[in-house]
């Protein structure tokens, strides 16, 4: 029977690959980290303000209607980090030498800080937006600009990442998900190199008897042709 043994890999290989796919998630963790960042300014401006009008110095009452722009501000926050997570999921799968567990980092990484930039830098272009008096005038109208309020809405940038990320896994027909890298954190597969013996050999003795693998055979080779016994003289015919 044949014995296959795996050479090992070189570490120098298993290193380098690391730390390209390292640079590919730091590359990745910018992007998206970036890119929420503009979505933050865009929402900043389409998200609506809450209008209140002055009943009192410094107290102000909502007006019909304008309480449900709370929501609707969350909301559209909501739906734009759920854009950006699966643009941005879907263009760093492209990516394919990339893919692997360094890139989910990456991702997830870049999804949580996005997430985060994307509420500071919107409420920053809300509030410059929607300015309203340190003391306004009784009876006037004012704007409360739109805010993300708790931190349930944070999370969903990545834990959509995520779960785009495990869709394209699951839909992937190939074990190295097409990057050419076979081991977790990089690395091609090990190339087997296989050893047997002898075609005809066998290591087993059978007692006295001549032959191959006999106690005095010649060893390993082929089995040596069967020889007929030579018939007596009285079988012989006459």
């Amino acid at each position: 029977m044949a014995t296959t043994f795996t050479a090992a890999e070189q570490p120098s290989m298993r290193i380098d690959t690391l730390m390209r796919e390292a640079r590919a998630a730091a590359v990745v963790f910018a992007a998206i980290a970036a890119v929420s960042a503009l979505g933050g300014v865009l929402w900043g401006f389409v998200a609506p303000a809450e209008q209140l009008l002055v009943v009192d110095p410094d107290r102000g009452a909502a007006l019909t209607g304008e309480s449900t722009h709370r929501f609707d501000a969350v909301a559209m926050f909501v739906l734009f980090g759920f854009v950006v997570a699966v643009l941005g999921t879907a263009a760093a799968w492209r990516w394919r030498r990339a893919r692997g567990p360094v890139m989910l980092l990456g991702l997830l990484a870049g999804s949580a800080l996005g997430s985060s930039l994307m509420r500071w830098v919107g409420e920053a272009v809300a509030e410059q937006r929607h300015t309203r008096p340190a003391h306004p005038a009784v009876h006037s109208i004012v704007e409360f600009a739109p805010t993300v309020e708790g931190w349930p809405a944070l999370l969903v940038q990545p834990l959509i990442a995520v779960l785009v990320v495990l869709i394209l896994t699951a839909l992937s027909t190939s074990d190295d998900l097409g990057s050419g890298q076979f081991l977790p954190f990089g690395g091609k597969p090990r190339e087997p190199s296989v050893f047997a013996p002898a075609q005809y050999g066998s290591a087993i003795s059978y007692g006295p008897y001549g032959g191959p693998g006999g106690n005095g055979g010649p060893g390993y080779g082929p089995r040596d042709p069967v020889v007929p016994f030579d018939s007596s003289e009285t079988d012989r015919p006459r």
